[in-house]
């Protein structure tokens, strides 16, 4: 099996975009979940919104991805909608950045016909940390699940504990938590694990190549296109 990943602004390619989003929401209502501020379609319209996508070379088919969105004018961050109303105080920790100063790495999913291949939630926080030093930013937040706790700290993500409870809050439901977490050396990530930062640097210094993954339902070829062209219309 062969998938690609690339890397494309929501605005200029809406296809892609459909495919990602209805992706994620079966993903989404598989785990019992159909109402979360991640579902919010507003973001379709910032050009300051890009996705990887993993998609099949056979037909395609979006098989998984993430979303990174920059926060500006009128675009606050999915985490900032989902925070407010349980901690008000994540209004004034936002006020400490400008225009793109910040940007949170959100709507991860991924199929299990890929997961099998090694490539699950473990590889999507990597890729989308390589990307991230391509914009300049300050901090890169990620609001987690219980299970992608441990994997974001192997990449440099640390709590951000003066949210919440310790930066824990219940999200997306009762009963379910979520950590709201931050990397705030995007470029050097000085606290990931060394095995991990060896793979993003990796990625970061090879945007364009192809590699072969393995797991246990055999080999996939990965061919990575990690270039993002800022520079177009928007």
């Amino acid at each position: 099996m062969e998938v690609r990943v690339r890397v494309i602004r929501v605005t200029e390619d809406v296809d892609a975009t459909e495919k990602y989003i209805a992706g994620h929401l079966k993903v989404l209502e598989s785990y019992g979940v159909t109402k979360v501020t991640s579902a919010d379609r507003s973001w379709v319209n910032n050009p300051n919104t890009y996705l990887i996508l993993f998609e099949s070379m056979d037909d395609f088919r979006v098989l998984g991805g993430g979303r990174v969105q920059l926060r500006s004018k009128g675009y606050p961050l999915p985490l900032e909608d989902a925070i407010s109303e349980i901690d008000p105080s994540i209004i004034q920790y936002m006020d400490q950045f400008g225009e793109l100063e910040v940007a949170e790495y959100c709507g991860l999913w991924n199929s299990k016909e890929v997961a099998g291949f090694g490539i699950g939630s473990i590889y999507l926080v990597k890729v989308g940390v390589a990307i991230a030093s391509q914009f300049n930013l300050k901090k890169l937040l990620a609001l987690c699940s219980p299970a992608t706790v441990r994997i974001s700290k192997k990449v440099g993500y640390e709590v951000i504990e003066s949210l919440g409870d310790n930066g824990t809050f219940y999200y997306p439901k009762e009963g379910l938590i979520a950590t709201v977490l931050a990397i705030d050396n995007v470029d050097e990530l000085p606290t990931a694990d060394d095995s991990e930062r060896e793979f993003i640097f990796h990625l970061r210094n090879n945007t364009v190549h192809e590699t072969l993954e393995t797991g246990p339902k055999g080999d996939m070829m990965v061919k990575f296109d990690l270039i993002i062209n800022k520079n177009s219309s928007s």
